[in-house]
């Protein structure tokens, strides 16, 4: 018995395997550089690279965006009430520059009736407030100076309406 279990050890024999499909997963996914696609594209891939910042109109590498700053704005803010005090939501304010036709800025006065607007400074800009079933009222600001105005309306109720 002795001699069949040793039989059984030296007779065996040991193969090496040489696939291994677990490091399939751990393969890169590029080819070696010496392939001749890496080759190929290698170096049409660093041009771009080298060129893509300047392509884009208005970035330029290592430079921040300039235009995109609030430092030369004003600001509007206003607080909109009824006759008797109390806030008025939904209230509606536009503006506009004094020499323009077309308002460009629009707000809607939020729960406790305030709202604000950025414009450009360095303008007078005609502010008009609307409400339904109030008057409107028309303020003219001056953002030549300081960068912030604050304002406080109280509206009229319209003629023979219940607001």
């Amino acid at each position: 018995m002795g001699t069949n279990l040793m039989r059984m050890t030296t007779t065996r024999k040991k193969t090496k395997r040489t696939f291994r499909p677990f490091l399939k997963f751990f393969r890169h996914p590029l080819p070696p550089l010496d392939h001749p696609i890496t080759r190929g594209i290698l170096p049409f891939t660093m041009l771009v690279l080298v060129l893509a910042p300047g392509a884009v109109p208005g970035v330029t590498a290592g430079n921040e965006k300039q235009g995109d700053t609030h430092a030369h704005d004003f600001v509007i803010f206003a607080s909109v009430f009824t006759e008797h005090g109390f806030a008025l939501p939904g209230a509606r304010a536009r503006v506009r520059r004094m020499a323009e036709q077309k308002f460009r800025w629009e707000a809607i006065s939020d729960g406790r009736g305030e709202l604000g607007i950025r414009v450009k400074q360095g303008a007078e800009y005609e502010l008009m407030i609307e409400a339904h079933g109030f008057k409107p009222q028309t303020r003219k600001i001056d953002a030549r100076g300081g960068n912030r105005e604050d304002l406080t309306l109280q509206m009229e109720p319209l003629a023979g309406g219940k607001p």
